[in-house]
Order: structure tokens, then C-alpha cells, then sequence
């Protein structure tokens, strides 16, 4: 939530003391920095060019008009001036005038956005990451350290070529993300990297361990200006601006974050794998129109053929429908295919020591590390389009930190998938990244029995055979199981589903029955946790499974908090 607030000076800030070495960037030492001079026209400013430029194109007549008649009332019938309005510009010497007015909204526009930017700063210090922005309405937002659930690295497309990015600090609250836009690629990583480092626990174990000050009270480890840790002389904006436009250049060229995943990514995804699942999800789309422009044309030919239209007629109307309906919902259909393609190419995952790294993005490209113990929910599924090819998805759920109404963007639903398609392999491969702990066999026995399910020692308690109407397709498959830090719960015959709750990360568990349950002995559960795409709820189970679900997860719920620390994962070893 953005709290108006006078910002501190910056006198007040902590005096500098020499951080300990271990790979510290500069701008991670609790004092106040500015972000890269080229913020504001990236955060809206190109827009406004835009549309400044729109405007004036398709007003320039009027605007010629309105100081011809304060220069020149004598022509105040311009609107009767034959010809570009230019040509009457240059027609009467008015070309200095023109420059002069063009000279001066540009150098409106440079004050706007210096002001802008010089009251546009953030800083990190060794409990949050707070930024602060704003002249006549300021702003000053906050998001503690032991509170972030990942950490996001955005490359728009434009700000990509110019060698920028945005920093997403993800809070664990609604609307309580802190960005930092813009920084040079370089120092963006490098930040990105310092604020895991200090939310993981590392920095403060490392000062107490040398006897340092404790965090927040740093010094600039290289200068402001770009001064390099060597002591080599600090680099102009004009160095700084051309050495990023050229990597940025270069990087779009050669791919995304190739050296910023390490190790190499544990699944790679076939070109044709990827387009090909998508051509098939887009099938679903397809019929959804198809049948509303089906359902469209039948209530037009039955509506003019009861009113005694002739067949030319309909022939035409129908014509007319579908270039003015057809032709819409075909763009739909190719214009979410395509995003979901585009948002998914490049796409690489990979452990770090902050924990699991995620990069996709075709032009504008995204990378995020979310650290251990902040995925609360994990699920694999299929489609049934999906069964023949053998491919499935991994979603999870994690705080977002965004409003509801952020949260259904197409981005924000990205980071909630963490493999877009994949087969078995693939699957066991991300599970392993996400499920720290679990060995092969493990994997197997996951796999083999909820994934899968149907085995002759399925431990998974599902629905009973007296409410096997609720669930006809899936009755026998539909079910939960309590292994060791889990709960897992199994769903679906059209779409198959495994939930996976980590047990140190649920949040509750509730049963409820109607009067229909009530009469059958059954019951419906859901696991309270955050929200996201997977799902948490069984229904129709056993009302004594169902009693014994609240027990068991009770008891187990309680051991798995006392020894899960993996939310200060640096301090494991």
C-alpha cells in the first residue's frame, strides 16, 4: 500500500561503513539512490509521446488555424487555405517560429521528466527495500525482507534495446510489490541478487560472523557515477548509456539471461513442442467461438426467415455477420494463442543458491527466482487434448503481491507456471527443483500413484461407491493421501490433476455438507491457502475420511512447521 510520506533527508541517512566482501552491489548499502536517468520515459513518457504526436497529427490543422488567427487575423479563413498546412507555414516565413514552439514543448517535457526522475529514489538496507517518489503527491513504499516471496527481473521489449530493466521485489501481502524501474541490466542483477542475499539471512550471518555493524549502514562499494570496485575511474552517462544500449543489442540477439542461469537449465523444450501444445489448447478456444458464432448465424437465419426475407437477402446477411463477427473472433482465438506462445519461448529453469530461477519471454523477457519455502501449492495436470502426445504442465501457487485485478494479467499468471509442457521426465526434473528433499523413488511412487493413480495399492482415499454419481468419470480416482511434509490430493478424468500442499505452508483445513452430503455421509474439504491455479478443494469424500483428513493433517501439520527453516535458507549451512 503506497503511505504518503514527506521523504528523509538524505543527510540523515546512516553513515558509511565499509560492507565485508562477498559480492555486494554498490547500490545495496541503505543509502538513497536514483534509478537510471531514462525511468520516466520508459514508465510513461514514450507513451505520452505517442499520444502527444497522435493528437497533434490529426489536430494539426486547428492548431495551425488557432495562431494564424492570433499572428495573422487577416487570414483567419485558413480553413480555406488550399494545401498542406506546412506549406502555409513555410509560405509565410514562419519556420522559426514553428521551431521555436517545437524547441520549447521539448524542453518541457526534458524538465518534466528530470523532475520526475530527481524525485524518483530507493534504497536497501538490511531489513527492506523501500521506495520513495513523488513532488507534489509523494509516495513512500516499503517491503520488508523476511517478508519477499521472489524476486522478478523484467526486460520490456523498448527498455531491452536501451540495455534496461525492472526489479519486482514480491511481497506477501495484496498490492504490497516494490518495483524498481528502471536500472542497467548489470546493476539490476546485481541488486536482484543482494536483496535474496539479505532476505535468505546470508548478510547478516556474515557481518556477525566478521564483527562488522550489522546491515543498513554500508557504504557506496563503487560510486555513484559507475566508479568500478578496482578503483578505475568512474564511467560518463554517455559511456554508461552506450555500453548498455550495445549489450541490450547484443542480448536480444543472442538470447535471454544465458549466463544469468547457471547451471544450465534442467529442461529444455522443443520449438515444435511448445507451438504444437498451444495450436492444441487454441482448439479449445476455437470451439468456444465457433459455437457463439454458430449459435449467431442460426438466431439470424431463423429470425429473417420468419419474417419473410428473401434469399438474397439472407445470402447477404450472412455475409455481413461473419466479416463482422467471423473475422473478430478468428484474431481472438490467434491473438491468445500467440501471447501464450511468445510469453513461453526461451523458457529455462534452473537451481541457484536463491533458489529456483525461471526466465521466458520471447520480446519483452522475464526472469524470476522464487527462494525455498515460498511456493505453497504445486500441481501437475493434463488435458485430455494433451493424453495422446504424453504432455503435461507444473503450476504452483505463491503470493503474487499484486491486487486481484494485476493478478489476472497475462504475466502475473506466467510466474505461476513453471513448466509450460513437458513430458514424465521433464516433470520429475522440476518437481525435484521444487519438492527439495525428494529422492527418485519418491518421484516414482508420486508419480506411479497420483499422477497416474489406479494402482492395486493406491493409498489415495476417494470417493465412495454411494456417491459415485457426483464424480462418474472419476470417482474411483478422485482422492487424498497424507505422505511425509504433504497432503496430496488427486482429481479429474478429463483433466487429470495432483495438488501437492506442503504441510509447513498450509494456512487450514475445513469440511463442509449440505443436506444432500449429510443424508449420503459425505462431505466436501478444502485446504486454505493462498490463492492461485491450483486447485484445493475434493468433494464427495467418505464423511469419516474426511473426519480423519482434519485429524492426521493436524498432527502432521505441526511437525512439518517445527522442522521446515527452509525460509532462511542461507543459514542451512
Amino acid at each position: 500500500m503506497s503511505i504518503p510520506s514527506a521523504p528523509t533527508p538524505d543527510s540523515q541517512a546512516a553513515p558509511p561503513t565499509a560492507l565485508p566482501a562477498g559480492g555486494s552491489s554498490s547500490l545495496a548499502d541503505g543509502e538513497w539512490h536514483r534509478m537510471h536517468p531514462l525511468t520516466p520515459l520508459f514508465k510513461g513518457g514514450l507513451v505520452l509521446i505517442i499520444v502527444a504526436g497522435i493528437v497533434i497529427s490529426n489536430m494539426r490543422d486547428r492548431i495551425i488555424n488557432f495562431f494564424v488567427q492570433q499572428f495573422a487575423p487577416e487570414e483567419a479563413a485558413y480553413t480555406e487555405y488550399p494545401g498542406d498546412p506546412i506549406d502555409w507555414v513555410l509560405a509565410n516565413n514562419l519556420i522559426l517560429l514553428a521551431l521555436l514552439i517545437v524547441v520549447g514543448i521539448v524542453v518541457l517535457f526534458i524538465v518534466v521528466f528530470w523532475v520526475v526522475w530527481r524525485f524518483h529514489q530507493f534504497r536497501i538496507t538490511g531489513s527492506h527495500v523501500e521506495v520513495r517518489k513523488g513532488l507534489l503527491f509523494r509516495s513512500q513504499r516499503r517491503a520488508p525482507l523476511d517478508r519477499v516471496q521472489g524476486v522478478n527481473l523484467t526486460r520490456p521489449f523498448p527498455a531491452r534495446i536501451i540495455g534496461l530493466a525492472k526489479i519486482e521485489v514480491v511481497g506477501a501481502g495484496t498490492d504490497s510489490n516494490v518495483d524498481l524501474e528502471y536500472l542497467a541490466t548489470g546493476k539490476a542483477e546485481a541488486v536482484r541478487a543482494d536483496i535474496l542475499r539479505l532476505a535468505s539471512g546470508a548478510r547478516s550471518a556474515r557481518l556477525a560472523a566478521s564483527g562488522a555493524v550489522p546491515p543498513g549502514a554500508g557504504a557506496y562499494a563503487a560510486g555513484q557515477q559507475g566508479a568500478g570496485v578496482d578503483g578505475s575511474a568512474p564511467m560518463t552517462r554517455r559511456d554508461q548509456l552506450v555500453g548498455s544500449m550495445n549489450a541490450g543489442v547484443s542480448g536480444l540477439i543472442e538470447g535471454v539471461d544465458l549466463a544469468d542461469v547457471a547451471p544450465e537449465s534442467v529442461v529444455k523444450i522443443p520449438t515444435g513442442r511448445l507451438i504444437g501444445s498451444q495450436l492444441i489448447s487454441a482448439l479449445l478456444w476455437a470451439l468456444l467461438f465457433g459455437g457463439i458464432f454458430v449459435v449467431a448465424m442460426v438466431a439470424t437465419f431463423t429470425g429473417m426467415t420468419a419474417d419473410g426475407e428473401t434469399g438474397p437477402e439472407i445470402v447477404v446477411a450472412m455475409i455481413g455477420l461473419a466479416l463482422g463477427m467471423g473475422i473478430p473472433l478468428v484474431i481472438a482465438v490467434v491473438g491468445i494463442t500467440w501471447a501464450q506462445i511468445s510469453r513461453s519461448l526461451r523458457y529455462s529453469i534452473a537451481p541457484t543458491n536463491d533458489g529456483i530461477r525461471l526466465t521466458f519471454g520471447l520480446l519483452t523477457t522475464v526472469t524470476e527466482t522464487l527462494p525455498p519455502g515460498r511456493i505453497f501449492a504445486v500441481s501437475v495436470s493434463q488435458s485430455l487434448l494433451w493424453r495422446p502426445f504424453g504432455w503435461w504442465t507444473v503450476r504452483i501457487n505463491r503470493m503474487s503481491g499484486k491486487s486481484a485485478s494485476q493478478a489476472q494479467s497475462g504475466t502475473a499468471q506466467q510466474f505461476n507456471t513453471v513448466l509450460p509442457v513437458g513430458k514424465r521426465a521433464d516433470v520429475e526434473r522440476v518437481l525435484g527443483l521444487i519438492l527439495p528433499g525428494i529422492t527418485p523413488e519418491e518421484l516414482t511412487q508420486l508419480w506411479e500413484h497420483g499422477v497416474i493413480g489406479g494402482q492395486p495399492d493406491d493409498a489415495f482415499r476417494t470417493v465412495p461407491r454411494r456417491a459415485a454419481w457426483r464424480h462418474p468419470l472419476s470417482w474411483k480416482r478422485h482422492g487424498w493421501t497424507l505422505v511425509p511434509g504433504s497432503l496430496l490430493l488427486r482429481k479429474g478424468w478429463l483433466w487429470r490433476q495432483l495438488a501437492i500442499f506442503p504441510l509447513a505452508r498450509m494456512q487450514g483445513i475445513s469440511i463442509a455438507q449440505g443436506p444432500i452430503s449429510r443424508a449420503q455421509a459425505v462431505a466436501s474439504m478444502q485446504v486454505h491457502s493462498v490463492t492461485g491455479p491450483v486447485s484445493s478443494t475434493l468433494s464427495a469424500l467418505d464423511r469419516e475420511d474426511a473426519q480423519a483428513l482434519i485429524d492426521e493433517v493436524a498432527r502432521a501439520a505441526v511437525n512439518a512447521v517445527t522442522h521446515d527453516h527452509s525460509h532462511r535458507w542461507a543459514e542451512q549451512g
